[in-house]
């Protein structure tokens, strides 16, 4: 606890020499922040493929391998609930700084732990347990790491550009992306498979821990400085109890849960599945298709972007909707083009984040804006723990196995069942009558 209290008297010093925090600092804080979560998930996501199969699970075929790699990379997705649970109440007891630097902190502890993993040939079955209770510990951080900081900015938001400001915290994804895969695609393209499997892979997980020193002050700077305290204390960002939340706004998390699942089966489908199908079934080396996915993610970055004003003139419910149906049509031709060489790939992926970008960018701002200001901190932290488990969790493995088992247009039929929970969530919600939902 004495680190914790040192961290947070240093970002009050920070703070107070800026005086008032600004929205500018709040977005910094946020993209900050998502983007090192979403680093330290993008090298994981990435190793699961091109590391741990071989590391982990060398006794089976690379298939097979790969498909028990991506099981324990679904853990961290079951256990983030249970770490939202845990923080919270760390939260509602210590302060937020205290949950965050705490959270943090394992999450970079369970990183780092990740890069010193032995090989499966040095201590045999040991190795899947340890990389098991690794991911756990990352779910767990994970849980812990929500801030409150979309939801300050969506409070703070001018009613004309809710849109905007709900689409900022979902461009930590692309830039975590890109800088994953950078980072990856150089040590694989310039170390011998020996040297890159024996030391070469372990780099980016240390990269991953700076960064969340980095990502952990700039967060702190925001969130204990008095005009963020105020709005806690004021209970427009108070934790409250889990039941109580649910009990109060059950709905609304059941359907923020189902309502960005196109976002988030598209998420992993231009993300991890296709560098396992590439690694898996066709000669291209990796180096190639993660510069691949790095490139398209910048057209990723710019469609999140144009969501804001999209959004803010069509509403945000209307583009999830169109955004959905609009995924739903490309499940139907996506496998002929991840099948379709060098060119195909590029096409897939480039429409794949452009796609991506137009709903994810808002997937968050519509879930937030369904709740009261009471709950909207506690059941935004719910809300996403329970999307990114049923959306993103299991994607990966689900798809990869159809495919494996049934051909890439299963791996379609998937991305379709996706966008359908998206429009049926969509559309219970609309039912519902217009004094029982919050201003779009």
């Amino acid at each position: 606890m004495a680190q914790t209290s040192t961290a947070e008297t240093n970002s009050e010093l920070i703070g107070s020499h800026h005086g008032q925090v600004s929205a500018g600092d709040i977005a910094v804080g946020v993209i900050v922040g998502r983007t090192s979560e979403f680093f330290d998930f993008f090298v994981y996501a990435i190793a699961s493929v091109i590391v741990f199969p071989k590391l982990v699970f060398p006794t089976h075929d690379p298939l097979v391998g790969t498909l028990y790699s991506f099981c324990i990379f679904a853990l961290a997705f079951v256990a983030r609930p249970f770490g939202s649970v845990l923080f919270m109440a760390i939260d509602r007891a210590y302060g937020r700084g205290a949950k965050l630097t705490i959270a943090l902190f394992l999450l970079g502890t369970s990183t780092v732990a990740i890069a010193f993993l032995p090989a499966y040939g040095d201590i045999g079955a040991v190795a899947v347990w340890l990389l098991a209770l690794a991911r756990i510990g990352q779910g767990l951080a994970l849980g812990g790491t929500w801030d409150g900081l979309p939801s300050l900015l969506a409070l703070n938001a001018p009613q004309n550009r809710r849109g905007f400001y709900a689409m900022i915290p979902q461009l930590g994804a692309p830039i975590g992306l890109i800088v994953a895969s950078s980072l990856f695609a150089f040590f694989v393209a310039n170390l011998s498979a020996d040297d890159f499997f024996s030391w070469g892979w372990r780099y980016p997980f240390f990269v991953a821990f700076a960064i969340n020193v980095v990502a952990l002050f700039a967060r702190l700077r925001i969130v204990v400085t008095p005009e963020f305290s105020k709005l806690y204390e004021s209970g427009d960002l108070q934790p409250t109890r889990i039941r109580d939340t649910i009990r109060a706004e059950g709905h609304n998390v059941v359907i923020g849960a189902f309502a960005p699942l196109a976002s988030f089966a598209l998420f992993h489908m231009v993300t991890v599945f296709p560098l396992s199908w590439v690694f898996l079934f066709t000669n291209e080396g990796p180096a190639r298709f993660l510069m691949i996915e790095a490139v398209s993610a910048l057209f990723g970055i710019a469609a999140i972007v144009a969501s804001g004003p999209l959004a803010d003139r069509v509403g945000r419910r209307a583009l999830l909707g169109g955004s959905a149906i609009a995924i739903a049509t490309f499940s139907g031709f996506a496998p002929q083009l991840l099948d379709g060489g060098a060119v195909g790939e590029a096409l897939f992926m480039v429409l794949g984040f452009i796609l991506l970008g137009l709903s994810f960018g808002q997937s968050s701002g519509v879930v937030a804006s369904s709740f009261s200001r009471q709950y909207r901190y506690t059941g935004s932290a719910i809300t996403s723990d329970l999307a990114w488990m049923f959306g993103a969790g299991f994607a990966p493995l689900a798809a990869l196995l159809l495919a494996g088992n049934f051909g890439l247009i299963a791996a379609g039929a998937y991305l379709l069942s996706g966008a359908a929970c998206t429009l049926l969530a969509l559309c219970i919600d609309g039912r519902r009558p217009a004094a029982d939902r919050q201003p779009d």
